[in-house]
């Protein structure tokens, strides 16, 4: 069992000045595995007043340097990456698939920046008018515990390259994932006061970071309903904010698709991340003439995912992270049962000989109704609801009948008809024919799935302030 009880402020690893003490449980068998000593507020100043110093030299800095940094940190994460992923299995419970994956994206989120920086301009022309783009200044990062690494390095990396400084809140449920990528961190080598974390519950240290004058901005992804708790905690101060949010997202099956194959991916899409993930495609709608094919073709492809151990390599479904979530999972296939949605495969409780784990049932409900909770509301498990439409304009309405609007996914013959298609949804990232990924392209959400962008040129603007200088 492992014991975290330091925070790292100001290039240095030190003991906190909170004593609160968070058990980590691994969420497989529900063992504790290790503690983490909890950071409290005077830990978080102090990481706020490490960043705001190494600010004054740092927002100074060349692209070169800033290349440089990115370049070491990338060696740095790279060389312990199989142990990033364990750590990742064994704490969150995320499959070996996801994790590898995961993971991946934490190693070139730094090279994705280089590439955006050597082509960025941060001196433009307006009319007449020089405009310089200028770090904005130290940036409060809170992340979540569904891809704890991955979210912290893409946000540090774009930080970096703005010439801003950071002090990171993850999970206190990734404590021994932030653990070891600060690690790999401090062996890069980054300026004293760039990088500072401290473990803490959200209305300490997360807290703390909303409401304290030196944090410029604030970058969060989470749940919807903590986001419009730090964009409220942020106005008196007039942060600047970046929040990805939650998501329901529609996967919309036209006509002229190939059910066999659309329909299987429809139904491993919406358990992605063990359905523990914001941009997860749980609200597939079909044709309502072809429900019935649909709903044979869906029953026999969930009947072939694997629920179990996540450490093996075939496991599609891990555990949910902790029994709270597996018990909030529970409660909505509860309600789906109970709203009268027919439940086509999983159900309440757990999978057979997965007792003793976060484990949920692989679950599918059809013929619901857009106005049902399990269609409206996001339920971040492995559970599917099946939506009929009658016609295009119907799965428009339905797809758009939602607060969410992070992502969208449309499957047909027809790419024209699909990206007409595309036009009319209300999403920030619209997937045609599969899914996929651009660590360039502009990532987050409309409506109350967030606010700003990230990855790439867009994600880089939002840490940046434009000054006009007139002539």
């Amino acid at each position: 069992m492992k014991r975290i009880d330091k925070v790292y402020t100001n290039g240095a690893f030190i003991s906190p000045k909170g004593t609160m003490v968070f058990d980590l449980i691994n969420p497989t068998n529900r063992q504790k595995i290790g503690e983490v000593v909890l950071g409290d507020e005077t830990d978080t100043q102090e990481a706020i007043a490490a960043a705001k110093e190494a600010f004054k030299s740092f927002s100074k800095s060349s692209i070169e340097t800033r290349i440089e940094l990115l370049e070491r940190l990338k060696t740095a994460v790279q060389k312990r990456e199989k142990e990033l992923i364990e750590v990742m299995i064994l704490e969150y419970g995320g499959t070996r698939q996801f994790c590898t994956t995961s993971i991946h994206y934490a190693i070139t989120s730094f090279s994705n920046m280089i590439e955006v920086l050597r082509g960025f301009d941060f001196n433009r022309i307006a009319g007449n008018t020089r405009v310089q783009m200028t770090p904005v200044g130290v940036v409060g990062i809170i992340t979540p515990w569904n891809a704890s690494n991955s979210f912290i390095c893409n946000k540090l990396a774009t930080a970096i390259a703005a010439g801003c400084t950071v002090v990171v809140k993850p999970s206190e449920m990734s404590a021994l994932q932030t653990q070891l990528l600060t690690e790999c961190i401090h062996e890069a080598g980054l300026p004293k006061g760039l990088y500072n974390m401290v473990n803490g519950l959200g209305n300490v240290v997360g807290a703390t970071i909303t409401s304290h004058p030196d944090i410029a901005k604030i970058s969060f992804t989470g749940s919807t309903l903590t986001g419009k708790l730090i964009a409220k905690g942020a106005v008196d101060t007039v942060k600047r904010v970046t929040l990805e949010l939650g998501g329901k997202s529609p996967n919309i099956i036209l006509d002229d698709a190939d059910l066999e194959q659309v329909i299987p991916q429809a139904v491993f899409g919406a358990y992605m991340n063990s359905g523990q993930a914001c941009v997860a495609p749980t609200r597939l709608l079909v044709p309502k003439t072809k429900l019935e094919a649909v709903n044979r073709i869906a029953k026999a492809a969930v009947a072939t995912i694997q629920v179990g151990n996540p450490e093996n390599e075939t496991t599609h479904v891990g555990p949910m992270v902790s029994e709270k979530q597996f018990e909030r999972v529970q409660h909505y296939i509860q309600t789906g049962i109970e709203e009268g949605a027919s439940l086509l495969a999983g159900g309440l409780g757990n999978p057979e000989g997965l007792e003793n784990g976060n484990f949920v049932k692989a679950t599918i409900f059809t013929n619901v109704h857009n106005d049902m909770r399990i269609a409206r509301e996001e339920i971040f498990g492995p559970v599917l609801s099946i939506i009929p439409y009658e016609n295009d304009e119907d799965a428009i309405a339905i797809a758009n009948d939602t607060t969410y609007g992070l992502a969208a996914y449309i499957s047909t013959a027809d790419e024209n008809r699909a990206l007409k298609m595309a036009t009319q949804l209300e999403a920030g990232r619209i997937n045609i024919n599969g899914f996929k990924h651009d660590p360039l392209a502009p990532f987050g959400g409309f409506k109350q799935s967030g606010l700003g962008r990230e990855y790439g040129s867009f994600g880089l603007d939002e840490y940046l302030e434009p000054k006009a200088i007139l002539i």
